[in-house]
């Protein structure tokens, strides 16, 4: 089926609540490239797209519920294991899980936004 639409770039926009600490955390933590930042809100390269983060989102303490944020930023990393350790090593709580299917590592930003770590050699991505 032929696309409705022809894409140039997909992006994510990310609300958040804690603005300056999403800021640090997707740049300085997870090391996501300035794209461009005006200020009040920044846009980080994410893969061949972006990861826009702006204010306007509300933070929670742990993980968001589903019910407050069903959605998960996935990383889709060469190693899972050596990511997930270097995270933990820059202070980020990561639960590593090893499958039959895979491996993840989870993890929430500072505003209780879900993440994860996935392994990027699985062939359903290639």
């Amino acid at each position: 089926m032929k696309p409705t639409f022809e894409i140039a770039v997909h992006g994510i926009v990310l609300g958040t609540e804690k603005y300056d600490e999403c800021v640090e955390f997707y740049r300085d933590i997870i090391g996501l490239p300035v794209w461009y930042d005006k200020g009040h809100l920044i846009c980080l390269r994410f893969g061949d797209g972006y990861l826009m983060i702006e204010t306007g989102g509300f933070a929670h303490e742990g993980v968001k519920p589903n019910d407050d944020n069903p959605t998960m930023l996935r990383f889709n990393v060469v190693d899972v294991k050596a990511a997930s350790d270097a995270l933990i090593a820059r202070g980020v709580d990561v639960e590593y899980k090893k499958f039959d299917w895979g491996e993840v590592g989870t993890f929430c930003d500072p505003d209780g936004n879900k993440c994860e770590l996935k392994d990027a050699t699985d062939p359903y991505f290639n």
